[in-house]
């Protein structure tokens, strides 16, 4: 179910600029390819999470305009009555792949490949970039967060501090993926089956006249999922106690155990300590602990590094804004055509930047794995209709660094882009939140721990087949002459 039914209007004035033009220069209908990339992954990381699949599948089905949108595009005197008249009869004819979500993905690779009319090619990249962008920018962030946990919960509450409502929702779409186990945002569980969690804030228990008949409160309304919010006045000497005393006097009468604490200040790893230790004492070792604040994975690391006692994070600005770097840098650009008897014709731009020369051509993406033990062993980009024979060794390169050569043996090469989109017809087959946040969690585990790891983690090695090497390697060499 998508947030909005009908985004198509969600673009950069230029998209409609453009469209109008190559309908004007009679070339609307030339087939062209579009990937859209990254360049750098977020946090210097060593992978990154993709996400937003769904929601742009749901835009692609509802691309359309009504009356209204003819209006307002009349109204701006720019355009001509043949566009408008094009728009108001639109029909998406595009072929779509993209990375399925869950999936890590590295920088240079197509994560989405779109072929079709220009005019519709070229239209789409706006809401391309914006769905994907977001949501992998915060599974990417999530799945750092759940790797520092090391094996306890990490909880999204971030809604309250997110960019506007569809970052709320979305982004707790995306945190589920990147492997969060449930989200504050109700709506979002509503809407894609991310499981809502929460208790109580300080306020519940300011309400009442003390501490403790706010917690027997709660207690007596939720005995079997009790958890208590133990910092409104002091943790050690007035929360604590009186969690206990709700747990010996309401919960286990009722044959009901207290199931968590929660405290959201102080000196987390000091408290969280003590609080252990008084639980045990009492026989309450099945007690967890949450805490919550301004986290992010490497406060995590630093607090359980330090024997901090905690069960489970609850986690909000710094995963819901990705705050340490909030922009994921996905881009969109033509990488072929079609001539007029359907030859493809491979475009590239050129940059001072050696980043930011695009590779050419109608590409697949292949991912090599060793058979002996699972593990990701590179990528490799290669024309669309090549195929890696995982039977033979295969020669892989640095396709900047070219003297850099590895032969793979016992490997097994997979595609990974799937389509999406056949002649605008939809072919996505799509996935429970808990099957994709499941592939997040089995498709990283692949990974090698020097990839994965928070700081300078060596670089997964995306390579180019040595027949794209050499189509880029030409076009550079002639349109730099």
């Amino acid at each position: 179910m998508a947030l909005h039914d009908n985004l198509s209007m969600l673009t950069d004035f230029y998209e409609f600029t453009m469209a109008n033009g190559y309908l004007k220069s009679g070339i609307a209908d030339t087939i062209a390819y579009f990937d859209m990339f990254f360049r750098k992954i977020p946090d210097g990381g060593g992978y990154a999470i993709m996400a937003g699949v769904e929601q742009l599948v749901d835009y692609l089905k509802n691309l359309s305009f009504d009356e209204s949108d003819i209006n307002y595009l009349r109204s701006k005197h720019c355009f001509s009555e043949e566009f408008l008249d094009y728009i108001k009869n639109f029909k998406f004819k595009c072929d779509v792949w993209a990375v399925p979500e869950g999936a890590p993905i590295f920088p240079g690779e197509p994560i989405v490949t779109v072929r079709g009319p220009v005019m519709q090619a070229q239209f789409i990249e706006t809401m391309v970039l914006l769905t994907i962008n977001h949501q992998s920018l915060i599974a990417t962030k999530a799945n750092r967060m759940v790797r520092a946990a090391n094996g306890r919960a990490v909880m999204e509450f971030g809604s309250r501090r997110a960019q506007g409502a569809d970052g709320a929702v979305l982004g707790a779409r995306a945190a589920y993926i990147g492997g969060a186990v449930g989200t504050a945002c109700v709506l979002s569980d509503q809407l894609y089956g991310t499981p809502a969690l929460g208790t109580m804030a300080h306020s519940w228990v300011q309400m009442f006249p003390d501490e403790y008949s706010s917690f027997k409160a709660y207690a007596e309304t939720y005995p079997d999922n009790c958890t208590l919010l133990i910092d409104t006045y002091n943790v050690l000497k007035s929360g604590l106690p009186n969690a206990i005393r709700t747990a010996k006097e309401v919960l286990e009468p009722m044959g009901q155990r207290l199931k968590g604490v929660r405290i959201d200040s102080g000196d987390i790893a000091y408290l969280s300590k003590r609080i252990r230790e008084t639980l045990d004492a009492e026989g309450m070792e099945d007690c967890g602990i949450v805490v919550s604040n301004a986290l992010d994975e490497f406060l995590i690391r630093d607090l359980l590094s330090q024997g901090a006692k905690i069960n489970s994070f609850g986690i909000g600005e710094r995963l819901i804004t990705s705050r340490s770097e909030p922009v994921f840098g996905g881009v969109y650009k033509l990488v072929a055509i079609e001539d007029k008897e359907g030859n493809i014709v491979p475009k590239i731009k050129i940059s001072e930047n050696v980043e930011k020369i695009t590779t050419p051509c109608f590409k697949q993406l292949w991912r090599l794995s060793s058979r002996r033990d699972g593990h990701y062993i590179a990528d490799v980009i290669t024309l669309r209709d090549e195929v890696i024979d995982d039977s033979q060794p295969y020669t892989i390169f640095d396709p900047n660094y070219t003297w850099k050569k590895q032969t793979v043996e016992n490997f097994k090469a997979e595609p990974v882009l799937v389509q999406l989109f056949d002649g605008g017809r939809c072919v996505y087959k799509p996935r429970t939140m808990h099957e994709i946040r499941e592939y997040c969690k089995d498709t990283t585990y692949r990974l090698w721990g020097e990839v994965t790891r928070f700081e300078n983690p060596h670089p997964y090695y995306v390579d180019l087949s040595q027949k794209l090497w050499d189509i880029k390697n030409n076009l550079l060499q002639e349109k730099s002459m």
